[in-house]
């Protein structure tokens, strides 16, 4: 037998109450059905409550429009926090970044001129010396008896030369008298010219003889820093040892080689050839310490087609010795300096497909898209060409979430 449905007015109590929760249990399953399958519901469901007007986003999201605030504002909107930064007129620096390499001015080995037994150091490891400065000592007695061999043989030639020179002229007199044939005399006078040349060989291996003992103390060529030494003490050292005794490098001033693009090339002839010195600042791997200061000194005489860069050379002062020989830097050349140029920070450029823009602040709390023209970026500061004023806000942080017009809420400044 088919039951019939009873109308709520007929129901007794316990029957209604029965009834009416099991409707309630339908609707809640109901409702979790729904906010599990369209999560968005809850957020029309608040904005219809709060009595907003609800348009559909890109994503099918619901999304309210400003209620009684007017345009980005007013009760019933966000606005979004952001960063700014200030617009200012400064002098800044244009210049060119580049990798460079240290370079001794100058370096030297020290090599051994004689061969023999290494008899003193005279230097410290790392220590600066000057040129000429006694750095080892070589045993010196065989040389000192080739000199003594030397001057020996002297002698005895000055001797037979002073004696062939009385006897020539005893001849000249006899000659005079007619008491001596002419062909003796000129025979004497040959043994004298003979024994001249003679003499002065000897005095030649004296000389000789005094330079190879001279070579025994080792000095310094060049001013600089001394490496590591590459002999011991009693060691035997030999002239064609290719490693030397010690190296020697001028650090001061220090050398820089870096490369920059071809299209910086004309600026920093004209500069040169006008006689003014371009500055050069040596930093450290991160940018963060700068290690020395000095300007260029020369360029090379050809651009490299391969890289489309021309290297330069520069010299750093480098008095308290901190920078080393093969040392990598961080380069950065000033070419020229832009006066009183209107500047943003940094972080307020943006990019898009129009080209490079920033946020400005209006009085309103809005922002308004201002293109710019980039040109030299010195620290934190970016010189811009732009229809901006000093004393104008512009966005630095926070500016992703913003568009033309949108409304903005200050609340942090960037240091300036």
């Amino acid at each position: 037998m088919d039951k019939k449905f009873t109308p709520f007015s007929a129901m007794s109590p316990g029957q209604y109450g029965a009834s009416k929760l099991w409707l309630l249990s339908v609707l809640a399953v109901m409702a979790f059905a729904a906010s599990w399958f369209y999560p968005d519901i809850n957020n029309k469901l608040s904005v219809l409550l709060s009595g907003e007007e609800v348009t559909a986003s890109a994503d099918g999201r619901a999304k309210p429009q400003g209620g009684k605030g007017g345009k980005g504002g007013g009760e019933g909107s966000r606005n979004t926090p952001v960063s700014v930064g200030e617009v200012r007129n400064r002098d800044v620096r244009f210049t060119v970044q580049a990798a460079g390499t240290l370079m001794a001015l100058n370096t030297a080995v020290v090599r051994a001129k004689v061969d023999g037994e290494l008899k003193a150091l005279r230097f410290t490891e790392g220590q600066y010396v000057q040129a000429g400065q006694l750095l080892a000592e070589i045993d010196s007695r065989p040389f000192d008896a080739q000199l003594n061999q030397a001057q020996g043989q002297w002698a005895r030639d000055t001797a037979l030369l002073k004696n062939a020179e009385l006897d020539l002229q005893r001849y000249q007199d006899l000659l005079s008298k007619d008491a001596i044939a002419r062909q003796q005399v000129e025979t004497q006078a040959a043994l004298v010219r003979q024994l001249q040349g003679t003499v002065q060989a000897d005095q030649a291996q004296i000389d000789l003889a005094k330079l190879q003992l001279s070579y025994t103390r080792v000095t310094a060529p060049i001013s600089g820093r001394l490496g590591l030494k590459q002999v011991e003490l009693g060691s035997l050292v030999r002239s064609s040892d290719p490693n030397g005794v010690v190296s020697i490098t001028q650090t001061q001033p220090m050398a820089v080689v870096f490369s920059v693009p071809e299209i910086h090339v004309p600026l920093i002839m004209r500069q040169l050839k006008l006689g003014k010195a371009l500055a050069v600042e040596a930093w450290d791997r991160d940018q963060k310490i700068r290690l020395a200061q000095g300007r260029v000194s020369t360029t090379d005489n050809a651009i490299d087609v391969t890289t489309g860069t021309l290297r330069l050379k520069a010299t750093l002062d480098n008095r308290d010795g901190s920078l080393f020989p093969n040392q990598f830097a961080n380069i950065r050349l000033q070419l020229d300096t832009l006066k009183n140029a209107l500047v943003v920070p940094v972080q307020a450029v943006q990019r898009g497909a129009a080209g490079t823009f920033v946020y400005v602040v209006q009085a309103d709390n809005t922002v308004q898209v201002q293109a710019v023209q980039l040109e030299a970026v010195e620290g934190d500061w970016q010189a811009v060409i732009a229809d901006l004023k000093a004393g104008q806000q512009v966005i630095t942080d926070g500016a992703d979430r913003l568009r033309n017009g949108s409304g903005v809420e200050v609340v942090k400044a960037a240091k300036p």
